[in-house]
């Protein structure tokens, strides 16, 4: 069979028709006697975002750096749209976007050159690579800063750069390692946003974040990890029909905690800089008629908001769990 008869029988790109994104079935990977991922299943459908969320030695790095071929596991499975990374490695890392925490090597090179030399590496037309190195330091708002040596460039400049140069070849998976790492609050909407984009034009994204407030308007479903292992999958939908815990403070906290008690609801007092009370509630209706309930109970309601989002409210129940 011919290399290109090969390429004709290969399954269909994540993001095209018949793409399944990434998936990892009972991987594990151990560094010496440090089991750092055991057993553990993952799956990033094409068209959505998956956030991958543990704490710090949970084995997420490990499993992405599997995930973009860089680390073979020890046992177990991995697919992009059903390819195998061990058989198919040159066309899986085609198909493959990796931003890792850090920028990493070739400080001295300017933003231009990074993107150019990595369009070479994934041997774009030339006669395209540098409009394609254009648009995207204009996607990433690095267009005025393009001569300047990576080393110039602030944390959040490197990572809106790492970006750039996971996107260079338009991969159909994007795996992102805190991508909002060091970004100002501007530019983290900025990259909720792309990321949206991404994944409505077919791509599937992960994002391994400490950023869980984000990823509730970001992710459409989060793989749990703890010890090496995975722990729930779960879409946004099912952690926010789950409940959150609300955060309510008020000019008089005695009026606030005679009402809840006279409603029947169970809160805590939390402590702070402005004193406020917390409670559960099941969802925003639940929330809206609390909120009506207590302003026409005459309750000077100073704020009413979420403590936490859905997902964080997962990733803290976990915890207290594993605990």
């Amino acid at each position: 069979m011919t290399a290109n008869q090969d390429k004709m029988d290969l399954p269909a790109r994540p993001g095209d028709p018949g793409g399944d994104g990434i998936t990892a079935v009972g991987v594990s990977r151990s560094f010496g006697q440090v089991r750092a991922v055991e057993h553990m299943d993952f799956h990033a459908p094409a068209g959505k975002v998956t956030a991958l969320i543990g704490p710090n030695g949970a084995g997420k790095t490990t499993l992405l750096l599997m995930l973009a071929s860089l680390l073979a596991p020890d046992a177990g499975t991995i697919t992009v749209a059903g390819l195998d990374p061990q058989h198919h490695r040159a066309e899986v890392r085609r198909r493959i976007g990796w931003m890792p925490d850090t920028l990493g090597v070739w400080e001295s090179l300017t933003a231009r050159e990074i993107l150019t030399q990595m369009a070479r590496f994934y041997q774009l037309p030339k006669d395209g690579i540098a409009g394609r190195v254009a648009e995207m330091l204009d996607r990433v708002r690095l267009a005025e800063l393009a001569d300047q040596p990576a080393r110039v460039l602030s944390r959040g400049q490197q990572q809106r750069l790492s970006l750039a140069r996971a996107l260079i070849h338009d991969p159909s998976v994007l795996l992102l390692d805190e991508p909002a790492s060091g970004l100002d609050p501007g530019s983290r909407v900025e990259l909720r946003v792309m990321l949206r984009q991404l994944a409505a034009e077919g791509k599937s994204v992960v994002v391994s974040s400490h950023v869980l407030s984000e990823l509730d308007e970001i992710a459409d479903a989060a793989v749990f990890v703890n010890r090496g292992r995975t722990i729930r999958h779960q879409s946004t939908d099912e952690a926010a029909a789950a409940g959150r815990r609300y955060a309510i403070s008020a000019t008089d906290g005695a009026p606030l905690a005679a009402k809840l008690t006279e409603l029947g609801l169970a809160f805590r007092v939390e402590d702070g800089r402005r004193p406020a009370v917390s409670l559960m509630l099941m969802n925003d209706d639940d929330a809206a008629r609390l909120l009506r309930d207590l302003v026409l109970g005459g309750v000077s309601v100073r704020s009413f908001a979420p403590a936490s989002g859905a997902l964080e409210e997962t990733y803290m129940n976990l915890e207290g769990e594993q605990r």
